[in-house]
């Protein structure tokens, strides 16, 4: 699942690089192509409904597509931790105000993670560009609304798929309003394509069955784990070396989720 989370940071920032697709198209493929794959496999075998509406779907699109803009002027690692940090702050917002409030473990873990990630960063870090970082912080707090409304669904697999069926016309919109600047090369399609049916569409699958299990501010403590894997992806796909920083950030941020997840109540 937060392996599905890093991928789509990878795939999008691969596709944008080196021009393959512009990031209007890049959303639109990657929403459509999801709610068709997941009407396929969960909506035409079932007669009953989810819990999905028009406002997960507008903050689904909302977050793909600022996602895709914002990777244009970031860099992965950058922009994965601009995204998840948000998404941490949304999220962890929103508990404190529902009255959830968390204890020493999970305080200490948070400030774990964090260190971890912000040692991985801060060598050579740049101030980054102010639109990419606005639109990546629109992205994350989103996709933390959108968590956060999926977590008293009795139907994961039908909420996700309506979902991606109510926020494919925002995307097919904002298509309609760039195409003039619609570029788009048949592995462009391909990455978006896949991005959409099993990174996105299945893997939010997967999100919303396990997000039950989870205060709102674990969920939110759990996803700073993928900045890391998204680094480590980027090792691998983009050519980016593995460092000995990236190691022990490495081993800080993800210590840090395991202590505040493992706590007991």
């Amino acid at each position: 699942m937060l392996v599905a989370f890093a991928s789509n940071s990878i795939l999008c920032r691969l596709a944008l690089r080196e021009g393959q697709i512009d990031p209007a198209s890049f959303s639109t493929i990657r929403l459509v192509s999801g709610a068709i794959a997941l009407w396929l496999l969960f909506s035409l075998r079932s007669k009953s409904k989810g819990a999905g509406n028009a406002i997960s779907g507008f903050m689904l699109a909302l977050y793909a597509i600022a996602f895709s803009f914002a990777y244009v002027s970031l860099d992965t690692g950058v922009g994965a931790l601009i995204l998840f940090g948000t998404v941490q702050a949304t999220m962890i917002a929103v508990g404190i105000v529902r009255g959830q409030r968390p204890g020493i473990r999970e305080w200490m873990g948070l400030v774990m993670a964090l260190g971890g990630l912000t040692y991985l960063v801060s060598p050579g870090l740049t101030a980054p560009n102010p639109i990419g970082a606005a639109l990546m912080a629109v992205a994350g707090i989103a996709w933390g609304v959108y968590s956060l409304r999926g977590r008293g669904s009795s139907n994961p697999s039908l909420a996700t798929a309506e979902n991606f069926y109510w926020s494919a016309p925002f995307a097919i919109a904002v298509s309609a309003i760039m195409f003039s600047r619609i570029e788009m090369t048949s592995m462009g399609v391909v990455y978006a394509l896949i991005s959409g049916i099993v990174t996105s569409g299945l893997g939010y699958v997967l999100w919303y069955m396990v997000q039950p299990s989870l205060t709102a501010i674990r969920a939110a403590i759990v996803q700073l784990a993928v900045p890391i894997l998204t680094a480590f992806g980027g090792a691998f796909v983009l050519s980016e070396h593995i460092t000995s920083r990236l190691v022990i950030a490495s081993i800080a941020t993800l210590g840090g989720v395991s202590l505040a997840v493992l706590t007991r109540r």
